[in-house]
């Protein structure tokens, strides 16, 4: 499944977060994620996951240690694609226009707009929705919607925090694969926040269980599986003994 470098994309090293209230939020966790690869963070709520996550992206910053976030090569600048928990979209805005956003602020030309608006629109299957307002949308096409934003500047790096958390059990499969087909094809680097441990196990190369807060890494699994994963995977016993083992360690770890 996908193509994973043995360059790294995402490093880290001793990292810590402890807020200005005293509350270690973080760490110290070290972490490495390849090019290519897909990587799920798991472990309960509160335990620093999500995080970990805004201190890769920017959106926060570690109180000690290294953060390394590599930009790919023949590129002399790093791209990074962030989908929240919520679909967090502008409800006076079209779906188009939503996901126009980050290329307005970008200061692309109108043309190269359009372009990439109708690209991202069809990778999520929202190519029928473009003028329609989030209000119209089912919580699974919103959460298409945002995803379509977080792709349609082209990242190297794919953040995804708790996206499919709210959405009932078959939507979540549905968008379960959706996101699988995407890493394949466009072979991002994809690092995936979740509670979930059936979730976790589905879809990564590799899952990191974390502990109760501050969140340290208690266990890492290599998962193998077929290409592509499907309901047979989700049925298979390798999949139920691997998810019995990831949970076994969450429980472990969230006892501390």
């Amino acid at each position: 499944m996908g193509s994973v470098s043995d360059a790294p994309a995402v490093r880290l090293r001793e990292v810590t977060r402890i807020y200005a209230n005293g509350v270690a939020a973080l760490g110290p966790i070290d972490l490495d994620v390849a090019r290519g690869e897909f990587v799920s963070l798991l472990g309960p709520s509160g335990c620093g996951k999500s995080t970990a996550l805004r201190i890769i992206a920017g959106l926060d910053h570690a109180s000690s240690g290294v953060v390394e976030v590599m930009h790919p090569p023949h590129s002399s600048r790093r791209r990074i694609g962030y989908v929240f928990q919520e679909p967090t979209l502008m409800p006076w805005a079209s779906v188009r226009d939503n996901v126009r956003l980050p290329l307005r602020l970008a200061r692309m030309t109108e043309r190269e707009m359009d372009a990439r608006v109708a690209d991202a629109l069809a990778l999520v299957g929202l190519t029928d929705f473009a003028e329609v307002y989030p209000r119209e949308l089912s919580g699974g096409m919103k959460m298409r919607a945002s995803l379509a934003r977080a792709l349609v500047t082209d990242p190297d790096i794919l953040l995804l925090d708790e996206p499919f958390a709210a959405l009932d059990e078959i939507t979540r499969f549905r968008l379960n694969d959706d996101l699988l087909r995407l890493w394949r094809d466009l072979r991002k680097t994809v690092i995936f926040v979740t509670h979930s441990v059936f979730e976790s196990v589905y879809l990564s190369q590799r899952v990191i269980v974390m502990t109760a807060r501050p969140g340290r890494i208690h266990a890492r699994f290599r998962v193998g599986a077929p290409d592509p994963r499907d309901a047979d995977f989700r049925a298979s016993a390798s999949y139920g003994a691997l998810c019995r083992e990831v949970s076994a360690a969450l429980a472990q770890g969230s006892d501390g």
